[in-house]
């Protein structure tokens, strides 16, 4: 699991999170995952066509690239939304949080994280260099 944080987090600046919109796939960047209680979290607002789609059908996939390597991740999302304490992580790890709407007092401030987990990473050629499961 910190293989793949530290991918997201640390190698790539973009993530893409794929989710299904009916019955069509639809893709969007994402950034800035946090590690928390041996969880990795991503934000969103829950008023967002992504939120709307996790709400649907929580399985999604997470693609990102760093030039060299890059990560697949199969999994479920899983809303923590009612964790005061990640919220709060996340408002004091970034700077941009609270100016986003990102309070404690907003509803509408989301957190999922990452659960049963399948995390590949591959080389340019699509060679598997390491895989990953946990929940």
């Amino acid at each position: 699991m910190k293989e793949t944080f530290n991918f997201l987090k640390e190698r790539t600046q973009v993530n893409y999170l794929a989710t299904i919109n009916g019955n069509r796939p639809s893709n969007r960047p994402f950034g800035d995952p946090i590690l928390f209680e041996n969880k990795i979290y991503i934000l969103t607002n829950k008023q967002k066509e992504v939120s709307k789609q996790i709400a649907k059908n929580n399985h999604v996939c997470i693609v990102a690239y760093d030039e060299n390597e890059w990560i697949r991740i199969n999994c479920d999302l899983l809303d923590d939304s009612n964790n005061i304490l990640v919220k709060q992580a996340i408002i004091d790890e970034f700077d941009w949080a609270q100016e986003a709407g990102y309070t404690l007092d907003n509803p509408d401030f989301q957190v999922l994280y990452i659960a049963n987990a399948e995390s590949t990473i591959y080389d340019e050629d699509g060679n598997v260099l390491n895989h990953y499961h946990f929940n």
